[in-house]
């Protein structure tokens, strides 16, 4: 059975569904990880959320909102123009800023998988020097001597004044609504009247037997961590840096592939530009280091996944059937200060 929180529209609302303020399991899809019995989408909270989400007032010089590095035409990645992230003073990141869609859904986050709830996400973001380079309290200082604000969080939370849980709780009703569950690939697993051609199908078949042990299941990721052979050595140690082990040096979160046709450059470090970049790695580019994954490795020697161009033309065919065109263009995500 689906989860769903169903909140009544407004008259102003009329032209939307009624359940758009609702969250709903897809059929196809795991249950959820977020605890939404402490916190379930409200109408006021999501409309809260995409606020602050629009608002340049949560970095230290009002100059970068959420949005600068999550665009929605790019299923809510960065624009091929940032090969990584962008901050204050034009401050350049380490990384790529990936896709936010099925956050509900997701054990762990960014690609150390350095948090582990969704309410704590925005924090690296907001405290990071070369993001929005701010402290909570400044943001909770900022927001409470808003004009608007503190209205909106009395309606919302029933609260005299704001502090970070509730403006977290907002940002996380607004983020756990991004589910991107209609494309063509999910529209034919439900049965919804969608044909995948030949081209796409024999697609799915070389996918699901060259790729699918590490992208997996309806999410398209184990949600493991691991060393894809980019580097021989490493400056971002990945997942070590979060565990300080050196058999985690170089590992990263296995990416969902979902809307991947819309969010290059590819890898941790955007090292690829398209997708059949991706695929020749993976045919003929894999770099050796102690923390390989098994999976590249025939005994003492690496091994790549041998692949045809033909081969590799289907795969990306049916890679482009998980694009959701409805979830990039749903007008609820929209800023619509």
């Amino acid at each position: 059975m689906p989860i769903l929180f169903t909140i009544s529209c407004s008259s102003e609302d009329t032209e939307l569904p009624k359940d758009i303020y609702s969250f709903e399991k897809p059929e196809n899809f795991p249950e959820p990880t977020y605890t939404f019995e402490n916190n379930p989408v409200t109408k006021e909270g999501f409309e809260l959320g995409r606020k602050l989400f629009f608002d340049p007032l949560l970095s230290r010089d009002n100059s970068i909102s959420c949005n600068n590095c999550h665009q929605q035409s790019r299923a809510f990645a960065d624009s091929p123009l940032h090969p990584t992230s962008i901050g204050i003073e034009n401050r350049m990141g380490t990384r790529n800023a990936p896709a936010l869609a099925n956050m509900a859904f997701l054990p762990e986050f960014f690609w150390d998988g350095g948090v582990t709830h969704l309410d704590f996400v925005p924090i690296n973001a907001i405290e990071s020097e070369v993001e929005m380079d701010n402290e909570l309290a400044n943001v909770i200082s900022k927001l409470n001597g808003h004009s608007e604000y503190p209205t909106l969080f009395q309606r919302t939370f029933g609260i005299d004044s704001i502090t970070s849980p509730f403006m977290l709780h907002a940002l996380s009703q607004f983020t756990n609504m991004m589910i991107s569950a209609n494309s063509p690939y999910d529209k034919y697993v439900r049965a919804e009247g969608s044909v995948l051609s030949t081209q796409e199908l024999e697609g799915l078949a070389l996918f699901e037997a060259n790729c699918s042990e590490c992208h997996s299941g309806e999410l398209f990721s184990d949600f493991s961590y691991r060393n894809n052979g980019l580097n021989d050595s490493f400056t971002d140690l990945g997942r070590g840096c979060i565990t300080e082990s050196e058999n985690d040096h170089g590992k990263f979160r296995v990416p969902s592939l979902r809307n991947s046709e819309l969010t290059a450059p590819y890898m941790h470090n955007a090292r690829f530009n398209t997708l059949e970049e991706v695929l020749d790695h993976y045919d003929n580019g894999i770099k050796d280091s102690p923390t390989l994954d098994p999976l590249f490795r025939d005994e003492e020697n690496v091994k790549g996944i041998s692949l045809t161009d033909d081969e590799k033309t289907k795969i990306i065919a049916f890679i482009k059937t998980l694009t959701d065109r409805e979830f990039t263009s749903n007008p609820i995500f929209r800023n619509n200060e």
